[in-house]
């Protein structure tokens, strides 16, 4: 009954309580006699994580779930568990963006260029060095204009993003230029292994020749076998999710402003990774340094 009365005194700005009572079935009477009582401990307690989840929601750009939220009120130093998190999440009615799934054809694999050998399956998960595996691979964004290609690269270590480019159309131009990017920040030693799937754009002569320039080593997934690139495959999932679908489709121009600041000033720098232990790239990465 606590839920029923906290959702409608959160509400109760914007509709009539009478009819809110009528909606959750409470009486009118019980609500008043509720709101007036002295919270207890626990209540006053609610109420201060309740604010302190709305606050991380907020700032998470209404991305994280209970999992997360559960874990960036620990590192502020509350332990509560996940069914009270999920308690007061539900009456704070904070519910974070759901996926939705769909994807063009951005390989194409029939091509007559040489094929690597998939060298990062005989590799331990994740790698421990940074800059010692690099995963790269391109996906699509929906404009007013039509679709706006990405091509990233990710160091698998630290989850990364340390090379991106943008383009109206995949042509083997992109992923070089997210390569060159990544060359550039990074600086890696030789021997790096650089992982991708079969498409044409990544076994041409230019893509291998700059691979060579630097001693990267190159490594490609199985045919139609997207789980061979699954770290990219779920970034790009999350990229989708939280910066885009829940948003008015915009100018290509936009899209690229909206998708560069997710990445640089959220997903790199504060976004909590399960994969890093709830912990950032930024912050994994200096764990590491």
């Amino acid at each position: 009954m606590t839920a029923r009365y906290t959702q409608i005194q959160r509400l109760a700005p914007q509709h009539d309580i009478t009819l809110l009572c009528q909606l959750l079935a409470v009486a009118r009477s019980g609500y008043y006699d509720w709101r007036h009582r002295v919270p207890c401990r626990r209540q006053v307690e609610d109420a201060h994580l309740q604010s302190l989840l709305s606050t991380a929601f907020r700032r998470s750009r209404r991305t994280y779930g209970r999992p997360r939220l559960t874990h960036q009120l620990r590192l502020q130093g509350f332990h509560d568990g996940q069914r009270r998190i999920g308690r007061l999440m539900r009456a704070a009615g904070l519910a974070a963006r759901s996926p939705r799934r769909f994807r063009p054809q951005t390989t194409q694999s029939n091509h007559s260029h040489p094929i690597a050998p998939n060298r990062l399956a005989k590799l331990p998960t994740p790698p421990s060095t940074l800059n010692s595996v690099w995963a790269a691979d391109i996906t699509y964004l929906p404009t007013t204009d039509g679709w706006l290609y990405l091509a990233v690269v990710l160091d698998l270590c630290i989850r990364r993003v340390v090379g991106l480019a943008f383009a109206s159309n995949p042509p083997s131009a992109l992923p070089v230029a997210a390569l060159e990017m990544a060359l550039f920040q990074r600086r890696p030693a030789p021997g790096l292994l650089h992982h991708s799937d079969r498409g044409c754009q990544y076994a041409s002569a230019q893509y291998r020749q700059l691979l060579h320039s630097h001693g990267l080593i190159p490594s490609m997934s199985r045919t139609a076998n997207p789980y061979d690139n699954a770290a990219l495959e779920s970034f790009f999932s999350s990229l989708k999710t939280e910066c885009l679908h829940h948003f008015p489709i915009s100018s290509p121009a936009d899209t690229k402003a909206r998708v560069f600041d997710y990445i640089e000033s959220f997903y790199n720098s504060s976004r909590l990774h399960s994969s890093l232990g709830y912990r950032s790239p930024a912050d994994f990465e200096k764990l590491l340094s």
